[in-house]
């Protein structure tokens, strides 16, 4: 099934170029997400300016943010993803079968993993968005979460870790580097990093590469996956209440 998928209609080199785009985005979200993780508590008065609801202002803050990176990277990434939809289109019945079957994948890989790891450990991360979600109704959440965050994460660490390093550097290093730093983002800054920390996003991270290289480097697909697991985590945030959210995460602990 993969095959069908492995061959665009053409060589397209030249959407495997770094521009100068990708350079700019790169850096404007390196840039914002390392200040964030260094000096996030020295920024809390001026979010606070934004609103006096803390989780207010950190929502409007990651929606400009990411709304900002996102437009940026769909703009440098725009012919690849038309071409990768258009690869999808011929095999409807991959996608519509193979995302619902890859995020079950992913949970049942990422609860083996975090089993053996040791102790479950809810990561800073995690617990953030679960007490925003709890103030912030999920008509906001979802564009956020769902369509936005889960682009630009696969434009950065597949598309331009792998698809577009890969031209330069060995393919199994890009994929190495685009697993741990995938995982490294989601905590550093917020706590020590901990294999069971690190497990869940590991899991997740390593389930987006093997698909990814797996369709011929399809970055459509590998967002679809990545946005589809977001979705599933949304809803399950949201229909269980808060108290029941909290016993899990002592129990946990």
């Amino acid at each position: 099934m993969g095959t069908a998928l492995r061959t665009p209609p053409a060589p397209q080199p030249e959407l495997y170029r770094f521009s100068r785009l990708d350079f700019i985005t790169v850096g404007l979200y390196v840039a914002v997400a390392g200040l964030f993780a260094v000096a996030g508590s020295l920024l809390e008065p001026l979010l606070l300016q934004i609103s006096p609801n803390p989780a207010v202002a950190s929502y409007a803050v990651n929606l400009i943010f990411y709304a900002t990176v996102g437009a940026l990277a769909l703009t440098a990434a725009r012919h690849v993803a038309v071409r990768d939809l258009r690869v999808l289109a011929t095999r409807p019945w991959f996608t519509a079968l193979m995302v619902p079957l890859t995020v079950v994948a992913m949970l049942i890989l990422t609860a083996v993993l975090v089993a053996l790891s040791g102790p479950v450990q809810t990561s800073a991360n995690q617990a953030g968005l679960q007490a925003l979600m709890q103030q912030v109704p999920v008509w906001l959440m979802v564009p956020l979460l769902v369509l936005v965050g889960p682009f630009v994460e696969e434009y950065i660490f597949r598309h331009l870790l792998i698809g577009k390093l890969s031209r330069r550097v060995n393919l199994w290093v890009c994929c190495i580097m685009s697993v741990v730093l995938f995982a490294a983002l989601h905590i550093v800054g917020q706590e020590q990093m901990t294999l069971q920390v690190l497990m869940p996003y590991l899991a997740m991270g390593a389930v987006l590469v093997f698909v990814y290289v797996w369709t011929g480097k399809n970055v459509m697909f590998s967002y679809f996956v990545h946005a589809s697991k977001n979705l599933l985590a949304v809803i399950f945030i949201y229909a269980i209440p808060p108290e029941v959210l909290e016993q899990l995460q002592q129990v946990q602990g």
